[in-house]
């Protein structure tokens, strides 16, 4: 929570520390101290409310807030006191008569919802909690089973609100324009911008996914349907602990990953290292029916109105990853943290790509595309932060360096041969490919944040963030020429120097008075986007080429405001209503942007459009959370409306191919095509009925509203859509937990088509063993082997129906092997923890 300081909050803040010296005339001899928590995530709660009654004289009060890592501390008079620490969303603690005649430490509080039992602290520590806050949302992952031996993006498929694509595209509420941090910053571990990353690293690498759909000012304003942040576990138990996972599956899947952690009173050392080797066989399919007949001067001009592609692919993924950190605790105000992450991989992928031409439905030619794609990537991050803290109550500067280089070289050896041929062409002989990749990226991030607590609950805020990005792509076509030889397409081959660089100044203030809590902010950002191609070709020829006008050297400026408003209102102590409001940017990407065509296919392309500008978006959040004994109720309604929203839309163009021929292929276009109005509601149950059984469901409807055009063709829409979950874990005799896992994205209408509905299923079994220090999984990821993105497209060029599957069903068995850190050490803490607040 934050707020502007200025002379009248002085005057305020004076006035209130007068009274509280004329309440205490005795002045404040002892101070109260402690550290609040949640008791389910086991994390600091900021901005927790801390408020001391003297018993003896109800009038006179005093309090304070707690600071960014839960702690408090409050000075007061010798007397006898009732102390009561508050949360918005959480149960109350009171700790009444305290005699304070000396300083009091109140010790580590936990606040939560209450439980009968034991047994019902330790399933809630183990199932997927939901924590509302001013701004965002937090899911605890839990013992999620189904994700053991998996990755992020697995992870990340479980959270409500979230969906992950077939292709790992990563949606938030049915909107793909989201933002992807790692613990709140921009970071090669998400690929600088891209999700592929996020299939590589291990899901127990997670500790907790932050939902921000109303994200306040000190997030950047980048990504309209909001930000994903992603929370990685470090753990600061005193002394030496970790965990180590082994995984086995097939198809083949194997991973080996280590959580390292030894804290001392003057440092934290920790450590996550993974390595995994995996096969994703994977199908597409796409069946074409053009409404003239066409012709190919690469397959010697044999006439056809229809293609059948059907495609094998069988990719070979590599991968090692470490992230190594150390914090130094410089003295009991302030501390700085270092870390490294670096990750590797090499991946290989093999595509077989069957086609048949057909004429009036007779088969008249058919091929097999080869394509062999290698790919080794290499990321570095350097991460420093240093954080001093000027008291005890929440009065802080922080400051963050990261710096970021990525490299990554691709190369694809393309071969085609004729399986038959029933006209009376001569022998036909495609000529063959080759493509190199160099793309090399480097990120720098400068960021520093100021709080500065302002009576006994506000708060203000201010802060600096600029991120400082370079992509190079070196891009080289080789086609077979008439004596057999690889020559340059000069047409194809290119370098796009792509810049991105966003400043922001932010400052915000929160305050809460009651029952109602406020969060006010605004950010002033600049965005500089800078393009260049090196090509052969000229200005003129590129846009003979592509078919639009394109710039090959930009440099675009733009100066926005993007203002944040969150409001809690207590309704009960387990009830609240949440408002938001915030204004956000979507800037488009290097590989949004770059106009040469990818060589996935030779028939159906993707390529990029330069003359993208950035899509904004304001949007609204209206929510209700209700909590019972054992049951956790959420919902929202939700609007935005986006301006220059990105879409994609399909036509028909020529293209260049070897020896001067010219090629026609279908092409995907990303464009800026008008507004974009998004109206939904989503609903959230997390229920425990039993301490055997937990269930989990959430479901998510929302309605598009498309207006636009592009190149004298409307493409306007209105259309709904939705998707749910459910999870169920059953605790079975033996020890042994299941749990099933289920997720569905219903059909809906495209600009350009429709898209079928989609099914997945997960299925998990685990046992502990070793006397709980270890914990055996066994689980199947898309059961029913459904998990397919299904569509038509239709042009006025042509219909194509599509089918595509980007890894099929995954069975994996995984050991977790925790040492230091035994379940039942963990009950025993929570026992203690339960008995010394059932003292107070």
């Amino acid at each position: 929570m934050t707020a502007k300081f200025n002379f009248r909050h002085s005057l305020v803040l004076l006035f209130f520390l007068s009274l509280n010296i004329s309440l205490f005339a005795q002045g404040a001899d002892y101070t109260v101290t402690g550290k609040v928590i949640d008791n389910d995530l086991k994390v600091p709660l900021e901005y927790a409310t801390v408020s001391i009654t003297n018993v003896n004289d109800p009038s006179k009060v005093t309090g304070g807030v707690t600071d960014i890592d839960g702690n408090f501390a409050i000075e007061v008079a010798k007397g006898t006191y009732n102390i009561k620490v508050e949360f918005i969303s959480y149960e109350s603690k009171v700790f009444k008569n305290r005699a304070v005649n000396a300083d009091l430490n109140l010790g580590t509080i936990a606040l939560g919802i209450s439980s009968a039992s034991l047994d019902e602290v330790v399933v809630r520590a183990e199932t997927t909690q939901v924590d509302v806050r001013l701004d965002k949302k937090i899911y605890n992952i839990g013992k999620d089973l189904t994700t053991a031996g998996g990755t992020v993006s697995d992870a990340l498929n479980n959270v409500p609100s979230v969906s992950v694509d077939v292709e790992g595209g990563i949606s938030l509420r049915g909107n793909e324009n989201v933002r992807i941090l790692i613990n709140g910053k921009p970071s090669a571990m998400a690929g600088f911008g891209s999700t592929d990353v996020l299939s590589q690293l291990p899901a127990d690498a997670i500790e907790r996914v932050e939902v921000i759909t109303s994200p306040s000012a000190r997030y950047d304003a980048e990504g309209t349907a909001g930000i994903l942040n992603i929370i990685l576990r470090k753990d600061k138990t005193l002394g030496f602990n970790g965990s180590l996972t082994l995984t086995g599956g097939d198809p083949a899947n194997a991973g080996a990953s280590a959580n390292i952690n030894y804290r001392t009173e003057k440092y934290n050392l920790f450590n996550t290292t993974g390595y995994r080797y995996r096969k994703s066989p994977g199908y597409g399919y796409n069946d074409t029916e053009y409404f003239q007949t066409r012709q190919d001067a690469l397959l010697d001009s044999v006439p056809y109105d229809r293609n059948i592609e059907d495609r094998d692919m069988d990719r070979q993924n590599k991968g090692f990853n470490t992230n190594i950190g150390l914090e130094y605790y410089i003295n009991d105000q302030s501390s700085i943290t270092g870390s490294i992450f670096y990750r590797n991989g090499d991946d290989e992928d093999l595509t077989n790509n069957r086609n048949e031409y057909l004429l009036d439905g007779t088969p008249q030619l058919g091929t097999t595309r080869t394509e062999l794609e290698t790919e080794e990537d290499e990321s570095y991050q350097f991460a420093v932060n240093y954080i001093n803290k000027f008291d005890d109550n929440g009065h802080q500067l922080t400051a963050d360096f990261q710096f970021d280089t990525d490299k990554e070289e691709q190369a694809a050896f393309i071969n085609e041969i004729t399986d038959y041929n029933n006209t009376d062409k001569n022998n036909i002989n495609i000529p063959r490919e080759e493509t190199n990749t160099l793309e090399k990226q480097k990120e720098y991030l400068v960021q520093a944040d100021y709080v500065l607590p302002i009576g006994e609950a506000s708060q203000f805020e201010a802060g600096y963030r600029g991120n400082f990005e370079n992509t190079i792509t070196d891009y080289e076509l080789r086609q077979e020429n008439e004596n057999g030889e690889l020559a340059i397409n000069q047409n194809q081959t290119n370098i796009f120097d792509y810049t991105e660089n966003v400043q922001a100044l932010y400052t915000q203030y929160g305050s809460k008075f009651g029952d109602f809590s406020f969060l006010l902010g605004l950010r002033l950002e600049n965005t500089n986007l800078k393009g260049r191609i090196d090509s052969e070709l000229t200005e003129a020829e590129l846009r003979e080429e592509f078919g639009f006008q394109i710039n090959t050297d930009f440099d675009n400026n733009y100066l926005g405001l993007f203002p944040t408003v969150n409001i809690i209102y207590e309704l009960g102590k387990e009830e609240n209503i949440t408002l938001g409001y915030n204004r956000r940017i979507n800037r488009p990407r290097g590989w949004f942007i770059n106009p040469f065509p990818s060589r996935s296919s030779r028939t159906n392309i993707f390529q990029g459009n330069p003359n993208l500008q950035p899509a904004f978006s304001n949007a609204f959040d209206l929510g209700y959370l209700k909590r019972w004994e054992k049951l956790t109720f959420t919902s929202s309604v939700y609007f935005q409306r986006e301006t220059d929203a990105f879409q994609r839309v399909q036509d028909q163009i020529t293209i260049s191919g070897p020896n001067g021929s010219q090629v026609q292929v279908n092409r995907t276009l990303p464009i800026n095509l008008g507004t974009n109005d998004r109206l939904g509601g989503e609903l959230g149950l997390l229920y425990n009925p039993t301490d055997w059984l937990r269930l989990n469901g959430s479901f998510n409807f929302f309605q598009f509203n498309i207006e636009g055009e592009f190149e004298g063709r409307d493409y306007s829409q209105k259309n709904n859509s939705w998707f749910g979950r459910f999870s169920s874990k059953v605790s079975l005799p033996l020890g042994i937990d299941w749990q099933t896992n289920a997720f569905y994205m219903g059909p809906t209408d495209e600009i350009q088509g429709e898209r079928k509905g989609m099914l997945s299923i997960d299925l998990a079994l685990s046992k502990d063993i070793f006397n709980e220090n270890a914990t055996l999984s066994l689980n199947a990821s898309d059961l029913l082997n459904s998990r397919k993105r299904q569509g038509t497209t239709i042009t006025d060029n042509f219909r194509q129906y599509s089918e595509f599957q980007w890894r099929q069903r995954q069975i994996n068995v995984s050991l977790i092997y925790r040492f230091n850190q035994q379940k039942n050490q963990q009950r025993k803490q929570n026992r203690n923890e339960e008995d010394m607040e059932g003292e107070f």
